[in-house]
């Protein structure tokens, strides 16, 4: 079907697209487009966009910065034999965000941002009609027809992360003011579409069913998943409840995951290899709490980047590094906080 512009449209809400299949089976198959921005009429405006959103966003005490902020808040932190962990994630985000109110939201708070006229010279409105006319304009090619996503922000556009995640603010505010007293969360921590939170147990269908209710148009929509033998994955961390109410935290990993790293013998320079052993280490340092466990954890990844062709020699190159950029960042801590002698500049003259 093509609109009044002649360009093929989907015919769903959410991005369609036809694929060869239909031609035998007179079916849909319905996927979420990733669309190429880079290069697009509106992408530089995207971003310049996203450069002035991006203040207002992540500013609520349930956002979650990174894996490391999150295991830094739960550390010391005690559950109650009767609540556990819950995790809630939203279905397909960025095509479900209703732009129409989420525009509503963002043009709120820029109205109540004071800081704006600091980033830009462009009013209110300006950033408003911009911000429409980018999220409302995203066209996509596919095996020769062009198509036109209808509802929902596109996945490669720069401004469509904060966009839905200023609407998730929003929303996550209405749900937890809103919430029935049995199964409100006790803790709420949201990573963009991923919602980590503790609750009374036996709630989490009603916790649900109260969720999948608060978005006005109906398209946001949560599943849940319960913790599994006192354990639950959050990002890549796998939160354990101990007997005695206290939480550790582990590194997690998917059942597919098969620990296949850049192998050393393959044609990159050192410094990329050496990069992923600091990521692997960074990681256990960052988010491991127990001194045992971080021990298991390192021991995972020699036997990894062993089998990967890592001689043993970088892994302690990597360590050496590591705990040479620590005293350097604690010494640099120090002189920040001596007080300042001040500076005098003088002019040269020769010979002096």
């Amino acid at each position: 079907m093509k609109d009044s512009t002649g360009y093929f449209i989907p015919q769903a809400r959410t991005p369609l697209v036809y694929t060869a299949l239909q031609k035998y089976t007179n079916r849909v198959t319905q996927i979420r487009p990733i669309v190429d921005c880079i290069g697009s009429v509106s992408y530089q405006t995207s971003k310049a966009l996203a450069e002035i959103l991006a203040p207002i966003a992540g500013n609520t005490e349930h956002h979650v910065t990174n894996s490391k902020s999150l295991a830094e808040e739960l550390t010391g932190i005690y559950i109650d034999e009767g609540d556990m962990f819950n995790s809630h994630d939203v279905v397909s985000l960025f095509t479900n965000t209703p732009v129409e109110k989420a525009l509503e939201v963002i043009k709120t708070k820029l109205e109540q941002d004071i800081s704006l006229p600091s980033r830009t010279n462009l009013s209110v409105e300006d950033v408003m009609e911009l911000l429409e006319f980018t999220v409302t304009t995203t066209y996509f090619s596919f095996r020769g027809n062009i198509y036109r996503q209808r509802f929902g922000t596109a996945m490669g556009s720069p401004v469509s992360a904060i966009i839905a995640n200023i609407y998730m603010e929003w929303l996550e505010e209405q749900a937890i003011v809103n919430a029935p007293l049995d199964c409100k969360p006790k803790l709420w921590r949201r990573y963009v579409d991923d919602v980590l939170e503790i609750i009374q147990k036996g709630t989490t269908e009603q916790l649900t069913e109260h969720l999948n209710s608060i978005d006005p148009t109906g398209n946001i929509k949560f599943t849940h998943e319960e913790e599994d033998d006192r354990k639950i994955p959050f990002l890549d961390t796998l939160i354990v409840r101990k007997p005695d109410g206290t939480v550790k935290l582990l590194v997690y990993r998917k059942k597919t995951h098969t620990d296949q790293y850049l192998n050393f013998t393959s044609q990159h320079p050192l410094h990329q290899k050496l990069g992923v052993i600091r990521t692997l280490l960074d990681r256990m340092q960052n988010i491991v709490t127990e001194d045992e466990d971080k021990k298991e954890e390192e021991e995972r990844i020699r036997i990894a980047l062993a089998n990967c062709g890592y001689p043993k020699w970088t892994i302690e190159k990597v360590k050496q590094q590591m705990k040479n950029k620590a005293k350097k960042d604690t010494k640099t801590k120090k002189s920040d906080n001596d007080p300042s002698k001040g500076m005098v500049v003088i002019p040269y003259i020769e010979g002096l």
